[in-house]
């Protein structure tokens, strides 16, 4: 009797969960606040998943520079045109000023060596379409959704000037 009930009921907490997730996601790319964050772009090859652009931060450099020792949240200051500069880290997502913004990073570790092995802001690839490599070349700055909890999502790439090259394929 119970293993009748189990694999049904827990078929649909994994459902329910997954859903959640979704739902959550497309929330933060629906309503969260815009952010842009300079870029430091590399731009690799992969065979298994096709053409991509490295990503690096400017931001993350700052943050690699204040060598956290645990997750936590940059908080970066939005000028006018909505390009977020380095200001501080915190252990929480509270920032101070309303011309601020928290973004959750990461702080992975290697178990074998018991030292901090990466640290993880945002995403760290923007995937395109093969042979449309040359638009991105100039890619300047990443265009973020920002949800309350600190969650960046990418959503474009951004020339100089702030205009999209191409949205991030969800």
């Amino acid at each position: 009797m119970w293993r009748k009930l189990g694999i049904p009921c827990g078929l649909l907490l994994v459902l329910v969960a997954a859903g959640w997730s979704v739902l959550e996601n497309e929330r933060i790319l629906a309503d969260g606040q815009v952010v842009r964050l300079a870029l430091a772009p590399v731009d690799p090859r992969s065979l298994m998943q096709g053409d991509y652009m490295a990503l690096n931060y400017a931001v993350q450099d700052r943050l690699r520079d204040s060598r956290p020792f645990e997750d936590g949240f940059v908080v970066v200051q939005v000028d006018a045109r909505g390009v977020g500069a380095f200001v501080r880290t915190q252990p929480r997502a509270a920032p101070v000023s309303p011309d601020e913004v928290a973004l959750r990073y990461r702080v992975r570790y290697d178990s074998r060596r018991s030292i901090r092995n990466s640290l993880r802001f945002a995403t760290n690839a923007f995937f395109f379409e093969e042979g449309s490599g040359p638009r991105y070349e100039q890619a300047k700055y990443g265009e973020f959704r920002v949800g309350a909890n600190g969650e960046p999502r990418l959503v474009a790439l951004l020339d100089g000037e702030l205009a999209r090259l191409g949205e991030n394929r969800y």
